[in-house]
């Protein structure tokens, strides 16, 4: 697990653009809705399979309102084969990913460019592609109770035209497995 206390401080810039393929080779970029929550995520980290429910949740519960969910794979699939594009396409076809998209970010560029540091790490982009907000999900992911708290409440500062408090808070799971 890492926890990162000291990442680069993202909120308050514009998101980097990206184009990237989903498991069936539709391509998405961020913006085009209220709002937009990109999550780096993965198939094999515990803490990414444990958020999981509640990120697919708030997609649901917030896709009335214009909020796009994008899920990013950034791991390095060749060391991490649970992480491919064959086992991508296989939760998606399982139902896993109802109403996210799950794009491959195979080249990693996205993943730098986001300073993404773990799975989950969670941004909150505004309609302008600012990010609003940077970090977990909630405060544990052991939790379900808790419900997606910290990304709930980002979102609907959001939609209400305020900045999220917090604004930031530590993104906590397995680190990204970079390429070597």
């Amino acid at each position: 697990m890492a926890t990162i206390e000291d990442a680069a401080p993202a909120v308050g810039r514009t998101a980097p653009d990206f184009s990237l393929p989903d498991t069936e080779g539709t391509v998405h970029e961020p913006g085009g809705g209220a709002a937009t929550v990109v999550v780096f995520t993965c198939n094999h980290c515990p803490y990414a399979l444990a958020w999981h429910a509640r990120i697919v949740a708030v997609a649901g519960d917030y896709a009335d309102r214009g909020v796009r969910v994008l899920a990013i794979n950034s791991n390095d699939a060749a060391r991490y084969p649970d992480d491919s594009l064959e086992a991508m396409r296989a939760r998606v076809q399982s139902g896993d990913f109802e109403g996210v998209p799950y794009l491959s970010d195979a080249s990693q560029q996205v993943a730098h460019a986001y300073d993404a540091k773990t799975t989950p790490d969670v941004f909150v982009l505004d309609p302008d592609r600012v990010v609003r907000y940077r970090g977990a999900v909630d405060a544990d992911q052991d939790n379900p109770s808790l419900n997606a708290a910290w990304l709930r409440s980002a979102l609907d500062a959001v939609l209400a035209g305020r900045n999220p408090e917090p604004a930031e808070t530590a993104p906590v799971g397995c680190t990204i497995k970079w390429r070597r």
